[in-house]
């Protein structure tokens, strides 16, 4: 009896400092929206950790290379490693390679990133097998912990919001609710996030649209002020998050069969942006998940609205972990175990001035010079191909041009050749 008391006592202390912890220096902080600085402190020490872990691979590398002796003679097996890396060069086109994981000039200390570099030597194994105990023994279930109270805090105090009449008041505490939350869900992820030019931050009347690299691109805007978010109704939990958020804010969620029918979606913008007391409207109109690497085709949906368009540029630093999700080859789940036993998720957010459509501009152009933009001050490539293709074949159209392309080419020989 004594011991099973003395058990409880202990767990019953250890549960109290724990929580005692998580509410002083996380949940308080972000109530108010202030931080401490361990977060950057913390990401100052692992670029310090990888530095050095990068220079013992390079070692490790150099004196393995020096052991080897003598120079390798030629073998005629030699030229199949160059046929094999001549083919992945042709199938590494610039657009299929945008939906695999970005790759990485050194190893960031995870398994998934490289699965050699920690048998280069027993400092590095053993590094790495303490990474292991700290990500997942007290960072998942940290990160776990917040996440939980971040989205059980969203649903129960969006709820009671929801009681209250239309009006500033139940406006104002909404955006409180909201801020509060995404951001106890930012620190679940240990996201160290830097924001330039707050200036252009979106403003109510207007569309917000951003690149997209993952699910957590919400989070990474929402916890610096509040959007009116756009999407598909859903079932499950995150059917009770829509139903409970949609009480405090007019968020805008489409039945399954209304999804497709763009007339539809449009009048629902429309009428959205056309009053001023609304907020932003947050859309990614690329439609997928890119790989940190480029941005792709914009719908052009979003701008036939004919109402104000604030860019925004999202880049994450994949030496901390990988945002990117492949959606696939990873289910939701896998996913978020991914980002919640990385290091942490680091990311710079710009604010773009305000774009409008110019005078004699289609939607599409609008959407290409928008996506311009985004590409320019993000430091990615700007590609004009649809994101469409990471889950579907080339449209029959595009083969049809390429193939019309073929033939003139195979004409013009033909007729040459007679000629001569």
């Amino acid at each position: 009896k004594e011991g099973a008391f003395l058990i409880c006592m202990l767990l019953g202390i250890s549960f109290t400092v724990w929580f005692t912890l998580l509410l002083v220096f996380i949940i308080v902080p972000a109530i108010f929206g202030v931080s401490f600085g361990i977060r950057r402190l913390y990401m100052k020490s692992l670029i310090k950790l990888f530095e050095w872990a990068t220079l013992r691979m390079e070692r490790g590398a150099k004196e393995k290379n020096q052991r080897g002796g003598a120079e390798p003679e030629f073998d005629m097996s030699d030229i199949f490693y160059f046929c094999r890396r001549g083919v992945e060069s042709i199938v590494d086109d610039e657009v299929t390679k945008r939906f695999t994981a970005e790759e990485l000039e050194s190893w960031n200390l995870l398994t998934r990133s490289n699965y050699n570099f920690h048998h280069i030597s027993t400092q590095l194994t053993a590094l790495w097998g303490v990474g292991v105990l700290i990500r997942y023994g007290f960072l998942l279930p940290l990160r776990v912990t917040l996440a939980f109270t971040g989205v059980g805090l969203l649903v129960v105090l969006t709820s009671i919001v929801g009681l209250f009449p239309n009006g500033r008041m139940k406006s104002y505490l909404s955006d409180k609710v909201h801020l509060m939350c995404y951001r106890i869900c930012v620190r679940a992820l240990t996201a160290i996030i830097t924001y330039h030019d707050r200036e252009n931050k979106p403003k109510n009347g207007g569309i917000c649209v951003a690149n997209h690299t993952s699910p957590i691109d919400v989070i990474i805007l929402a916890s610096d002020g509040c959007y009116a978010m756009v999407g598909q109704v859903h079932g499950g939990l995150i059917g009770v998050i829509q139903r409970a958020m949609v009480k405090a804010c007019p968020h805008i969620w489409f039945e399954r069969s209304e999804v497709k029918d763009r007339h539809l979606v449009a009048k629902r913008l429309s009428d959205h942006v056309a009053d001023k007391s609304k907020l932003p409207i947050l859309i990614f109109p690329e439609g997928t998940c890119i790989n940190n690497t480029s941005v792709m085709m914009f719908k052009k949906g979003s701008f036939e609205i004919g109402c104000t368009v604030y860019p925004v540029a999202i880049k994450y630093d994949p030496r901390f972990g990988d945002a990117f999700w492949n959606s696939s080859k990873f289910g939701m789940v896998n996913y978020l175990l991914h980002m919640m036993s990385s290091w942490a998720i680091v990311c710079s957010v710009w604010y773009l001035p305000p774009m409008s459509r110019m005078e004699g501009e289609d939607a599409v152009q609008f959407a290409n010079r928008v996506k311009a933009a985004i590409a320019r001050k993000g430091g990615l490539a700007d590609l004009l191909w649809d994101g469409g293709l990471k889950r579907g074949k080339v449209k029959e159209v595009f083969k049809e041009e390429q193939q019309k392309l073929y033939s003139k080419v195979l004409v013009g020989s033909s007729e040459d050749c007679s000629r001569s």
